[in-house]
């Protein structure tokens, strides 16, 4: 059992973290057959690209403000009901245009979630505002300006999440460049379905305080000692990689090998309902088949608390807190 820790998030995508039984309400809601996304409760794919696809098919579900607070709000309700004391969510105003929304209303929406939920929990959000890779360089810049602009207290940070095989991270920069000339916290997808070398480019041509997934730079040593000399700080979801097949176990996942070496790791769920799994099951990993003591599980939440991208009163109660 984990319900004894406090618990802190900083990698999951909010239509990736739709609740099932929600999308099910969602899709009668608009007449939507999900025979071929959805089945017995569980989300049908084979593999990343099906993966994607069928994410794409999840967020059609939800199009309007209230479809997104009814979203923000269950998921941070779930999370806060596990004793998670902070969330950051990974979120797509490119989507809200794509949908007709529109960029403003979509992040009205989750807004008003995250509202709804502090105030019936306590829990503490805020939002990364992400670009599509595989929707090319001109996309994820656009994003990027977005976020810049926007101005939003809970908007801080900036990602790059998507088909990590598409283009060069070089591609992208400038993305990155206006998101930091902005203040936003930068974090990136990169050495999950790629190797180690995704993990480099990153590092040269981002300078991200932190990495999404990055677990694959433990095919270069290299590489794991600069990491830990950067302090560079990696978004670990293990049951993203093994439902991915990005390792074949979790005896075979890095994160203990990458703690030892002196990486900064954290554990989030990625994308819950889609790996089978929730920031709950992934500290029972950690726990249970993992083997990292209660401290070493404290530790990675500490980690989290301290890679947050937080103004510094609210980091140090979320530190107190811990």
């Amino acid at each position: 059992m984990t319900d004894h820790f406090k618990k802190v998030e900083l990698h999951c995508h909010l239509e990736g973290a739709a609740p099932p039984a929600l999308t099910e309400s969602q899709a009668r809601k608009y007449g939507i057959e999900t025979g071929d996304f959805l089945k017995d409760g569980a989300y049908v794919w084979r593999d990343f690209a099906e993966f994607i696809a069928c994410y794409d098919r999840v967020a059609a579900v939800f199009r309007t403000s209230e479809d997104y607070a009814l979203l923000t709000e269950t998921y941070l309700t779930e999370l806060a009901g596990v004793n998670t004391i902070y969330s950051e969510l990974i979120v797509s105003p490119d989507h809200g245009k794509r949908i007709g929304l529109g960029a403003d209303a979509y992040i009205a929406g989750i807004c008003d979630g995250i509202a709804a939920a502090k105030e019936k929990t306590g829990i503490e959000c805020r939002l990364i505002v992400v670009g599509e890779r595989h929707f090319g360089p001109e996309s994820v810049i656009e994003a990027a300006e977005y976020a810049a602009r926007a101005k939003n207290p809970l908007i801080t940070g900036f990602n790059m999440a998507g088909e990590e095989r598409m283009n060069r991270v070089a591609d992208y920069a400038r993305a990155f460049d206006i998101a930091r000339d902005a203040g936003l916290g930068l974090t990136i997808h990169a050495g999950e379905v790629c190797g180690a070398f995704s993990v480099t480019d990153a590092l040269d041509l981002v300078r991200p305080a932190r990495i999404g997934h990055g677990v694959r730079a433990i095919e270069d040593t290299d590489l794991v000692k600069r990491l830990a000399d950067e302090g560079v700080v990696l978004e670990v979801c293990p049951g993203s990689n093994i439902a991915l097949d990005v390792f074949p176990d979790f005896n075979s996942h890095p994160l203990r090998a990458l703690r030892d070496a002196g990486v900064k790791v954290t554990i989030n769920s990625d994308d819950p309902p889609f790996f089978h799994t929730s920031l709950k099951r992934e500290y029972e990993i950690a726990s249970g088949i993992m083997g990292f003591s209660d401290g070493e599980i404290d530790a990675m939440t500490r980690t989290a608390i301290e890679a947050a991208f937080v103004d510094e009163a609210t980091r140090s109660r979320l530190l107190a807190a811990l």
